[in-house]
């Protein structure tokens, strides 16, 4: 079986990867470089950032692929010499007004959260600010560092001889034979398929559009700036007020990030920079005198409860998505490409995949 990838992220070469190791021939297509859009611009916790407000749906998918990460990471390692960082640090929720509901969820998904005492907080945290009065830390919380990830994840697709890269190539529609999708049109030509898998981020209910379909994903632009510390300045991550402090291991902090409605329009603004300045100073008031290294903006994928859309899409035989994961792309990639690739494959599926059938949610 030949398969066509639309979407060079995080979920379409974990996808693509999935299904080359299953023995397909399979062919990866980006408007762009691979991996520089959505999954490169996010923080790359390994949680939903408040994993209690999120449907069961969501909560499946995201324990399957928290559990998956560390072995991930080493087999990445080990195989291409590109570490993605997969770091433990465990992750603070300061002063939660739903902190009930979220010790509530955990004892019943039987997570590891607890509340804790603000003083212990700051002996583990010693650069936390002040004003913070009630904690829940999550231990076993990790973050990946999202552009090693996503160069590890092309370097082990080079190496496979049933894939074929296809960068900076769009696919502007779809091949169509009766009611079958056979492939994609391109400026540079059609690209034929047995299989045509959408997995365009913010780009894929705008490809769906050329099929006369609604699907409700649509681009959410999301910014961040990133210091540099020293690598012991802050061992944990902390959250307040939506906003999160990420450490990596060489001392670079992630502070994020904005949720904004504008369309594709990823242009950094200076009022988002100073608003996330504020965020960083509040948590972390030594970072008042540290210096921005880098301020960049994201699309998200939004769709309606961030549940992602996997599966065959009805009327349209041959046409797959794996799209839709709103603010969790990097979270729910394993899982999300797992359970992809066995439905593909008619395999058993790793969860129960109705929710995220296409089938009933677009138009």
């Amino acid at each position: 079986m030949r398969v066509l990838v639309v979407g060079g992220g995080a979920i379409g070469m974990l996808s693509a990867q999935r299904l080359a190791e299953a023995g397909l021939e399979v062919r990866l297509l980006d408007q762009g470089p691979l991996g520089q859009e959505s999954s490169w611009a996010g923080g790359g916790i390994v949680s939903p950032l408040y994993p209690w407000r999120y449907s069961p749906a969501v909560t499946a998918l995201a324990h399957w692929s928290q559990d998956f990460y560390p072995a991930l990471g080493e087999r990445l390692r080990h195989e291409t010499g590109i570490d993605p960082e997969v770091h433990v640090t465990g992750l603070y929720w300061l002063d939660l007004e739903d902190e009930a509901e979220a010790l509530a969820w955990a004892a019943r998904e039987k997570r590891p959260l607890e509340a804790v005492d603000i003083g212990s907080v700051h002996q583990a945290v010693p650069a936390l600010g002040p004003g913070f009065s009630r904690a829940l830390f999550m231990s076993g919380v990790a973050n990946v560092r999202n552009p090693r990830l996503l160069a590890s994840l092309h370097a082990a697709l080079l190496r496979m001889p049933n894939v074929v890269l296809e960068e900076s190539r769009a696919a502007t529609g779809f091949v169509r034979e009766g009611g079958r999708i056979v492939g994609v049109s391109t400026p540079s030509g059609d690209l034929r398929a047995d299989r045509v898998v959408v997995a365009a981020g913010a780009w894929s209910g705008k490809l769906l559009a050329t099929l006369g379909l609604e699907l409700p994903v649509k681009p959410m632009k999301g910014q961040m700036i990133l210091y540099k510390c020293a690598e012991d300045f802050l061992p944990r991550m902390v959250m307040a007020d939506g906003r999160y402090a990420i450490p990596r291991r060489d001392g670079h902090i992630l502070v994020g990030s904005t949720l904004e409605d504008v369309g594709f329009d990823k242009t950094p603004t200076e009022d988002a920079l100073a608003s996330l300045k504020a965020s960083a100073e509040a948590l972390l008031p030594a970072l008042a005198g540290a210096e921005v290294v880098k301020h960049w903006a994201g699309l998200r994928p939004g769709s309606p409860e961030g549940i992602p859309y996997i599966g065959p899409v009805p009327g349209c035989e041959g046409l797959w998505l794996n799209c839709g994961h709103f603010r969790n792309g990097l979270v729910l990639a394993p899982a999300s490409c797992q359970l992809f690739a066995d439905l593909l494959l008619e395999r058993e599926p790793i969860i129960d995949p109705a929710p995220y059938a296409p089938a009933g949610r677009i138009g």
